[in-house]
């Protein structure tokens, strides 16, 4: 079975980002979505956090080498109330791309989203439309776009608009 894991460019032309902006991939893991927001914000910062200090180091040396300047790499729980280690309101976007059907505590990790984001701070929010034969979450773990879009509601987000994240995920912009 061919799988699509979306792609992070593609994606992230959808959500529309401005050159000079501050943006965190919330579970950056291999860096698809860090290495392609480095390459859009020329003139802005992007923070790539991840728990897995292994995974984060293997990005790290990778992108020095790809000689990616603008990126700032935080060993991080993004899952904890002040976990993600930046300060209040000091965001303009985020991006959380296969990471919340992971999530075990869904609203103290939506609560640390809005913590760092600046107020109209945007999210684009990708993750599994199912489960597709060993690859993505069980079908247990799989998060329903309406799910996900009433818990963000739930906790003071505004839905801003769907994108076409590919075959096998859904997507959608959201607003602080």
């Amino acid at each position: 079975m061919d799988i699509d894991f979306g792609v992070p460019a593609s994606n992230l032309k959808q959500f529309g980002l401005g050159s000079t902006l501050h943006v965190a991939d919330l579970g950056a893991g291999s860096g698809h979505y860090t290495r392609a927001l480095s390459g859009m914000l020329s003139e802005g910062k992007v923070y790539a956090i991840e728990v897995q200090k292994e995974i984060l180091e293997r990005l790290k040396n990778d992108l020095s080498r790809e000689g990616k300047t603008n990126v700032e790499y935080i060993w991080a729980n993004i899952e904890k109330m002040g976990g993600t280690k930046l300060a209040d309101n000091s965001l303009d976007a985020v991006v959380i791309s296969n990471v919340f059907f992971q999530i075990e505590d869904k609203v103290t990790f939506i609560k640390e989203v809005k913590r760092i984001l600046k107020p109209k701070g945007r999210i684009l929010l990708i993750d599994w439309s199912g489960s597709f034969g060993g690859m993505g979450p069980t079908s247990e773990s799989v998060v329903t776009e309406d799910s996900a879009r009433s818990l963000f509601e739930n906790n003071g987000f505004v839905f801003e608009k769907n994108i076409n994240a590919g075959a096998n995920h859904w997507g959608m912009v959201l607003v602080k």
